[in-house]
């Protein structure tokens, strides 16, 4: 059991967009077929897991059976979980996959650290936006555990990623975000999904990190909407007791997969 004086390994799956149908593809690429592969590559690579991170777009379709195949797929990872919805989820389904379980309990307390999940979801919409209610949670959440570090998370970006098509589809509202993290200094990371690509940078002390999907990513730099032939992948994230964060990217190996463009889209 992690203690507040241990390291704990957190694992992030994001935008695996999967659909009610086992044989369905997003551009091409089988998503459960995907999730799948890197779920393998994740217990291979990791033997010991303490909390596993869903940042959204679990499903393309917004099915009930999308979510219970995210749930059955991602119950082989035996650690506590917490999911976000994205801009594609229907939470309505996601809550009845959900029911009985912790999933969409918005904290957690993980060893010395606090997990703050935040919905920057809005229904009928691809940007995001923190209602709110959201916003007071996390400033809840913060001030409850002043002793502890703090990882926060949503799906949507909160600052601009250097493509130009996906910025404008982030998230509308970051300065009220940045408002309430500038206001506690323990806060240690922030960390998303949604642009299917990885992202390191630094804002002050603040970590800000986003990360690939489990399925199909999207090329780093482009104008304009472009699917990369890098390879599905996750997030590993060593939280360290004194509020130190080691992270890494790690991706599926001998995944064929062709761009169709003419397929279902994004």
């Amino acid at each position: 059991m992690s203690t507040a004086n241990s390291s704990v390994l957190l694992v992030q799956l994001s935008d695996s967009h999967l659909f009610a149908g086992a044989s369905s593809k997003l551009l091409g690429m089988n998503t459960r077929d995907s999730l799948n592969a890197v779920i393998e590559r994740v217990l291979a690579e990791q033997p010991t897991i303490d909390f596993l991170i869903a940042t959204g777009d679990l499903s393309q379709d917004g099915s009930v059976e999308s979510y219970e195949a995210f749930r059955l797929a991602s119950a082989q990872i035996s650690a506590p979980a917490r999911w976000i919805p994205g801009n594609h989820d229907e939470l309505s389904e996601m809550l009845e996959a959900a029911k009985r379980s912790e999933f969409l309990e918005s904290i957690a307390d993980v060893g010395g650290w606090r997990v703050t999940m935040l919905d920057s979801s809005v229904p009928g919409s691809v940007p995001g936006y923190l209602q709110d209610a959201q916003l007071q949670m996390l400033a809840r959440s913060l001030s409850e555990a002043p002793e502890r570090h703090h990882l926060v998370c949503l799906h949507h970006n909160p600052v601009p990623i250097g493509c130009a098509w996906m910025d404008p589809i982030g998230l509308r509202n970051p300065d009220a975000l940045f408002a309430v993290l500038d206001r506690f200094p323990q806060v240690r990371a922030v960390l998303w999904g949604h642009v299917h690509q990885e992202y390191d940078q630094m804002r002050d002390n603040v970590r800000l990190l986003a990360s690939p999907s489990t399925c199909i990513q999207f090329t780093p730099g482009s104008v304009e909407f472009k699917v990369d032939t890098t390879a599905p992948g996750y997030r590993w994230l060593r939280l360290q007791a004194d509020g130190q964060i080691e992270t890494g990217v790690s991706r599926v190996v001998g995944l064929d997969f062709e761009v169709d463009y003419g397929g279902e889209g994004y």
